[in-house]
């Protein structure tokens, strides 16, 4: 007996060293990175930490055990994602959010520990072959996030469920006006004319294509997909719809590199990020061969305004596997090496955060009902997908790409006042189409 008690006080007080090592880097780490706001870390022995300079709205956080915070302060990319969504890491006054802008927001003013520096340079380095996104291979990737429960995304998205960044024409702007807005300002920048032939590459749930199939009478939209959800989805829209005052559009469960034949516009939103960073000159060169010489391609992706990086590895191997945010100088000799021609560039600077604000508020709100679907841990998970989106468009380097392609430069106008005058002009469509809506409904319900 007193060797099992001497062996339980060696262990204990191991324990303690270890936990008490582990509070020290802790402190440590963040009193060099917190500096501003009011955060306060409980750890896992129980001490009480606190750090910035007392202003802002209060944070309190706790590690349920020592491990955790090791874990935390090895590799924060890939482990405090998983950490929350174990409830080894918890927020006890505030929200995750407000934790990770707090962390993001600060982050800009220090220097990460030599320890994350070679991580972040390894990570760097192997990019290249961590994206060769081969058929196959695209296709369980994407199935991974957009083939859940429909329902899901039905609970935080606008109605036609636009799940890419929005267009807020100002700040104040409900989630369905800044969607309605970005489908204007693509189909502004595609100047798109009757009989046009028009090709969506990744159409999501086929909202952007009928938008665009009401700008080209007498043509056709054809949206391609790999997520059979969203095919089905986009498919069923279809269904009883024989307007012929818009193009004919079709819907095909089908990966860009099969198509063939030719187009006068081509529109690829949201779609770029899961193409891999090995695949670009591949992207390119089919989308070169399939625009017309007189064509005009537009390319809305997310994109690092910073040189470039990888991807976050939590959101690699939870949310978006195969996925990559690419910087401009990646993107652009690309283009170049497939015999295009950039004609526009816009970037859109806190767009993506608005609308990921939006879409955090409405998924908190409907937590219940996402549980209900899958599970606490899986709210969890989202929850920090959401968050750390949101705060990473905010205080660090990612925004959003608009690029115009064409084939050569005397395509589009020379100056950009066509874009504002297309979109006045679809305003202007629309609101005669919901008068005349108004007056139906009238006349039926007289």
């Amino acid at each position: 007996m007193p060797r099992l008690q001497a062996e339980d006080r060696r262990q204990n007080k191991g324990l303690g060293i270890a936990s008490g090592l582990a509070d020290w880097c802790l402190k440590r780490a963040l009193s060099h990175i917190v500096t501003r706001g009011s955060l306060t870390v409980t750890t896992a022995a129980g001490h009480v930490l606190t750090f910035g300079d007392g202003t802002g709205q209060p944070v309190h956080v706790r590690f349920t055990d020592t491990r955790a915070e090791w874990a935390f302060l090895v590799d924060a990319d890939l482990r405090l994602g998983e950490l929350y969504m174990d409830d080894r890491f918890r927020v006890e006054q505030g929200s995750l959010y407000d934790f990770v802008a707090m962390m993001l927001r600060e982050a800009q003013n220090s220097t990460h520990p030599l320890i994350a520096r070679v991580i972040d340079h390894i990570r760097t380095r192997l990019r290249i072959f961590r994206h060769r996104n081969l058929p196959g291979r695209s296709k369980t990737n994407v199935a991974h996030h957009y083939d859940l429960d429909g329902r899901l995304y039905e609970l935080f998205l606008d109605p036609d469920r636009q799940y890419s960044c929005a267009y807020f024409e100002h700040p104040d702007q409900s989630l369905e006006e800044a969607q309605l807005a970005k489908k204007r300002h693509l189909a502004a920048k595609l100047s798109i004319e009757p009989d046009n032939s028009i090709l969506d590459i990744g159409c999501g749930w086929g909202g952007l294509a009928l938008h665009l199939a009401e700008q080209a009478p007498g043509g056709y939209v054809l949206g391609v997909t790999l997520s059979e959800e969203q095919h089905e989805y986009a498919s069923k829209r279809l269904l009883g719809t024989m307007d012929r005052s818009r193009a004919e559009v079709q819907f095909a469960l089908r990966d860009y590199r099969s198509l063939t034949g030719h187009f006068d516009r081509i529109v690829s939103v949201g779609m770029f990020e899961h193409v891999g960073l090995a695949s670009y000159r591949t992207f390119f060169r089919k989308c070169a061969e399939l625009l017309e010489d007189d064509g005009i391609m537009v390319l809305h992706t997310i994109g690092c305004s910073a040189t470039p990086g990888f991807t976050t590895p939590w959101l690699d191997k939870y949310i978006f596997p195969g996925g990559y945010i690419p910087a401009l100088s990646e993107i652009v000799p690309e283009v170049e090496a497939a015999g295009l021609t950039i004609t526009d560039v816009e970037v859109l600077r806190l767009h993506y955060a608005w609308t990921l604000a939006n879409w955090r508020e409405r998924f908190m709100a409907r937590w219940a009902e996402v549980a209900e679907l899958y599970d606490e841990r899986f709210c969890r998970m989202w929850e920090y997908y959401l968050s750390t989106a949101e705060a990473a468009f905010r205080f660090e380097d990612l925004v959003v790409f608009q690029i115009q392609i064409s084939k050569r430069n005397d395509i589009v106008p020379v100056t950009r006042n066509y874009i504002a005058r297309n979109e006045a002009s679809q305003a202007s469509k629309s609101d005669i189409e919901r008068s005349v809506e108004r007056k139906a409904d009238d006349v039926l319900v007289g």
